[in-house]
C-alpha cells in the first residue's frame, strides 16, 4: 500500500469505517497468552518528550537484536511486537494468517501522564499492519509526522487500544475484524475477516 501525503486523509481512513464496528463493551485484557518473551527491551520512550507533545515519529528501523516486548499466538498464526522508542520506530513481525477471535491489547512500556479518556482527542504515532499477510497498510513513522483525532471517531479497535492508557505510553493491540474493517477497507488491502495489528505511542491526549 502506497504511503499517502497528507495526516488529513489518515486519519479520515482511520475514522472510516468507525460506524460499522461501534464499541459497546469494556476493553480487552491485558493478559499475555504467548511465549516467555515479554519482557521490555532496555531502551523505552521518554514520557516527558511524549507528554509534551513530539511533532516528528521516529523513521529509524529497530535494531535486528531487539527483544520483543509482545508475542502472541492467535486463534491462527503469531505476532511479535518491538514497540518504539525516542529513536526507532515499532517493528511487527507476523506469522502469516494471523487472526484473533477477541481484541487484545498489550502496554508495552507505560507512560507518566493522564489516563486518556474514551472520548479524548489524542495525538499519537502508529502503524498498523494487516495479519493476513503480514503487510504494512499504514504508518505515521514511515512518514514521520504523528496525526490527531478524537478517540470517538476511529474504529472500535484502535479506540480499545487507546482509551484508559496513560499519555506516554507505548502499546500494541491485535484487532478482531468486527473492531477493525469488518466490511474490509479495499483502499488499505483489508479483506472481510482480516486480523489486524497496531502499534501505538500515545504522544498527548485532551
Amino acid at each position: 500500500m502506497g504511503a499517502v501525503n497528507h495526516t488529513r486523509t489518515r486519519t479520515l481512513f482511520l475514522a472510516a469505517s468507525a460506524s460499522l464496528v461501534l464499541s459497546t463493551g469494556a476493553c480487552s485484557s491485558d493478559s499475555d497468552t504467548s511465549s516467555p518473551a515479554t519482557t521490555s527491551s532496555s531502551a523505552s520512550t521518554s514520557s516527558a518528550a511524549t507528554a509534551a507533545g513530539a511533532s516528528t515519529c521516529p523513521t529509524a528501523p529497530v535494531e535486528a537484536s531487539a527483544t520483543p516486548e509482545w508475542t502472541l499466538d492467535g486463534d491462527t498464526g503469531s505476532i511479535a511486537v518491538v514497540g518504539s522508542t525516542d529513536t526507532t520506530a515499532p517493528s511487527v513481525t507476523v506469522g502469516a494468517p494471523f487472526s484473533v477471535a477477541e481484541t487484545q491489547v498489550k502496554t508495552l512500556k507505560p507512560g507518566d501522564g493522564p489516563v486518556v479518556a474514551a472520548d479524548a482527542s489524542v495525538s499519537v504515532c502508529y502503524m498498523g499492519v494487516n495479519g493476513r499477510d503480514g503487510s504494512t497498510f499504514d504508518s505515521s513513522y514511515e512518514r514521520g509526522r504523528p496525526v490527531e483525532f478524537p478517540l470517538d471517531r476511529v474504529v472500535a479497535g484502535f479506540q480499545k487500544a487507546i482509551a484508559g492508557q496513560t499519555v506516554g505510553s507505548t502499546v500494541a493491540v491485535a484487532v478482531t475484524s468486527a473492531d477493525g474493517y469488518a466490511s474490509g477497507n479495499p483502499a488499505a488491502g483489508i479483506e472481510p475477516g482480516d486480523s489486524l495489528i497496531f502499534a501505538i505511542s500515545i504522544l498527548s491526549a485532551s
